[in-house]
């Protein structure tokens, strides 16, 4: 089995993993903010981390995986217009702000299980933790890096970047973060523009609101995330994840906070996946290039010329490198499909050739073949534990499939592999493509476009035969009976399909 190595953004190379205890990995993700629906730039992160929480596994490690739902705070910390976008999201939609809260978490999880994500081992909500927030606010300001302001509380950038090495993850100096926050309304609370809210004072009309040592108010976004990773996996843990637009200033400010609070720095290992664009451009509300996951599946966007399988979807985020700028667009979602379809068909005939796996022996007839089947195998373990590297993985299962289908062809003998050859590769296949890729089959899909294929068939029918035109009625009843679809005229004019 090789070494894994994992591209640390901290250090900014790829390191040896080495968990903190032996067997177990302590893992937290930055979870979604629920004051909307999920977006196709959402889907890469949860997919990147659910792969990597399915190999961590496969390694043998025993893994706890957090992933958190940010269902309070999360303000844009630049002037007046910090406020809640929980609080505001649900005064326009009329909603409690709760019931806003479930309505999107819910529809997270639901796209999160069509892209057959498993459930992190633990899913806690910032508002079930305002506590431990509160809690870790209070030691923060007992150290003497944060202070509170008309009933807020800011965490001190510039005492903290005197002795620690701020900016480190993003690559970003605090002389550009003063720079950058000079001109910004709002800044008088403040005893630095680059200073950054730890809690915030409730508006007299704000909805959701906490008592707090500093007055009614609401956690700040990054103290909630340092705040539920300290609980669940302890002052210092193995992997924290996230897209790259976490790195500043969420990322950076949980390095600050956490440190402090807890005497030491927080991550061994911090991953970040790069971004979606689309058609070349960064997804964004002013270019109308936003793409939600419910469009995504049903094809009712303006950008997108049909409707899009999840399992499609989460194809096309694997053939790119995690780290790698993904660019979407139609022809490279169709491009996808059809090499999932090549993919399964292969993999499916696999399985057809298992029922005949005694015609395998045990020398190979082809010895340079069985030799290039085992490389290509063993090198999906290589680059998996190369920093997760799903791209290389897929280059070889496609090297594979057509040994596979000439197989089942007979274009070159069974036996021209070794049967133990031939085991690996079942073994293997099964491993890679279902359990640690985590694809399915798309036949549902397939099943579903069949359905309305049959409905607009019996329609046709239904229309010729009250035109009295049976020859096309018959027809298409013998047609279909030849491909093996059974058609049934009812006793009450309805008409019924089978599949032989």
């Amino acid at each position: 089995m090789s070494v894994l190595k994992i591209y640390n953004s901290y250090s900014r190379q790829k390191e040896v993993f080495e968990p903190i205890t032996p067997g177990y990995v302590g893992m937290y993700v930055c979870g979604p903010t629920v004051s909307g629906e999920s977006h196709l730039g959402h889907a890469r992160p949860y997919v990147t981390f659910d792969v990597v929480f399915r190999y961590l596994q496969h390694l043998g490690y025993k893994v706890r995986y957090v992933r958190n739902i940010t269902d309070a705070g999360h303000f844009e910390e630049e002037g007046r217009e910090a406020e809640d976008k929980i609080s505001s999201k649900a005064v326009l939609e009329k909603l409690e702000p709760m019931e806003l809260v479930q309505k999107y978490t819910n529809l997270f999880h639901w796209a999160m299980n069509l892209f057959n994500t498993i459930p992190p081992s633990i899913e806690p909500t910032a508002t079930g933790h305002i506590v431990e927030q509160i809690e870790m606010i209070k030691q923060i300001i007992a150290a003497g890096y944060a202070y509170e302001s008309n009933g807020s509380v800011y965490f001190d950038v510039n005492k903290y970047a005197a002795s620690h090495d701020y900016g480190k993850l993003s690559g970003r100096k605090i002389e550009e973060l003063l720079e950058s926050t000079r001109d910004l309304e709002g800044q008088e609370e403040k005893k630095d523009g680059a200073d950054f809210a730890l809690w915030k004072a409730a508006p007299p009309k704000h909805i959701m609101r906490w008592q707090s040592p500093w007055g009614e108010g609401f956690p700040g976004w990054h103290i909630e995330c340092s705040a539920m990773a300290t609980k669940y996996l302890g002052a210092r843990f193995d992997i924290h994840g996230g897209g790259m637009d976490l790195q500043f200033p969420h990322h950076e400010s949980e390095i600050a906070q956490s440190t402090i609070c807890n005497h030491t720095a927080p991550v061994n290992y911090w991953m970040h996946n790069n971004m979606i664009t689309i058609n070349g451009r960064k997804m964004g509300k002013s270019y109308n290039n936003v793409i939600k996951l419910t469009e995504l599946f049903s094809g009712d966007h303006p950008l997108l010329s049909q409707a899009y399988h999840p399992m499609v979807v989460r194809f096309f985020i694997l053939q790119s490198h995690y780290r790698s700028t993904l660019d979407f667009s139609n022809e490279a979602l169709q491009a996808s499909e059809k090499g999932l379809k090549r993919l399964w068909e292969a993999y499916e005939n696999l399985a057809k050739l298992d029922e005949r796996s005694d015609a395998f022996t045990d020398t190979a007839a082809d010895p340079e073949l069985d030799a290039r089947v085992q490389k290509l195998l063993a090198g999906m373990d290589e680059f998996m534990s190369d920093d997760f590297n799903t791209a290389k993985v897929l280059a070889n299962l496609f090297e594979l499939a057509p040994v596979i289908n000439s197989l089942k062809d007979k274009l070159i003998p069974q036996n021209s592999l070794s049967k133990a050859t031939f085991e690996a590769l079942q073994t293997q296949l099964h491993l890679y493509i279902e359990d640690i890729l985590g694809l399915q089959s798309i036949h549902e899909a397939d099943n579903e476009k069949l359905k309305d294929v049959m409905q607009l068939l019996i329609e046709i029918r239904r229309e010729a035969r009250s035109r009295k035109d049976f020859v096309t009625s018959d027809k298409i009843r013998n047609q279909l009976a030849r491909i093996g679809i059974l058609l049934k005229d009812e006793k009450d004019g309805n008409i019924s399909w089978s599949v032989e």
